[in-house]
């Protein structure tokens, strides 16, 4: 009996879980589970410094390092610059999601503004336009929050060649300053992208867009 108890008493604590990371808890609970997860100690290092131009070079270092392409411009010059990067690159059909920046979008290019949920749909442009919600210096990183103009997760997964904007001051120097600012989103989908995507096999043969864009750009905005 006492063996039964206690495998039930297991079998709870499980189903609690579950109901807990599906939204199935009591307010209580999650009010709990907030409170407890807020106040654990948090002893790594974090800068919380602004925006500095050593951050800024930081990111471009490693961004380079990933392989992927970057330039900086001013918020006057995004459309224009956006436009050349298109061009250069043979891009004629292009996807945008919808909340991007109107004053961003290239002329004389065919961009589509949409959030579908179509792979098919998706698959069918030469690539795709999104803004990134935070950069961090340190390891290279774009983060997508998916909220207006960054789209869906797909929309930074299945086309070919992904060209992000981010805002300069939109950039931190360390993962835990990262999580600071994305406290706020910590129920939403977040994306992390350091660099194209890119993988190796045994014999460590670089295979890129397996997972991925094989090809990333990244515009940066002062």
């Amino acid at each position: 009996m006492k063996s039964t108890e206690r495998s039930m008493s297991a079998r709870d604590a499980v189903l609690q879980a579950i109901r807990s990371a599906t939204g199935e808890a009591a307010e209580a609970d999650l009010a709990q589970a907030d409170a407890a997860w807020s106040a654990l100690p948090r002893l790594y290092r974090a800068s919380h410094k602004e925006r500095s131009e050593g951050s800024l070079a930081l990111l471009i270092e490693r961004l380079m390092d990933y392989d992927a392409v970057v330039e900086r411009t001013s918020d006057a010059k995004v459309a224009e610059t956006l436009l050349r990067l298109l061009r250069s690159q043979g891009l004629t059909k292009v996807l945008v999601p919808q909340g991007f920046p109107r004053q961003w979008h290239p002329q004389d290019r065919a961009t589509v503004e949409c959030d579908s949920s179509s792979v098919a749909l998706i698959e069918s442009f030469d690539g795709v336009v999104t803004t990134a919600a935070l950069g961090i210096a340190e390891t290279g990183t774009l983060v997508l929050t998916h909220g207006p103009g960054q789209g869906r997760r797909a929309f930074s997964l299945v086309p070919d060649r992904h060209l992000c904007i981010l805002r300069s001051t939109d950039v931190v120097a360390t993962v835990p300053d990262a999580f600071a600012r994305l406290a706020a989103d910590s129920r939403s989908p977040i994306t992390f992208i350091s660099g194209p995507s890119a993988t190796a096999d045994i014999e460590m043969t670089r295979i890129k867009g397996v997972h991925g864009p094989r090809f990333l750009t990244v515009l940066l905005v002062d």
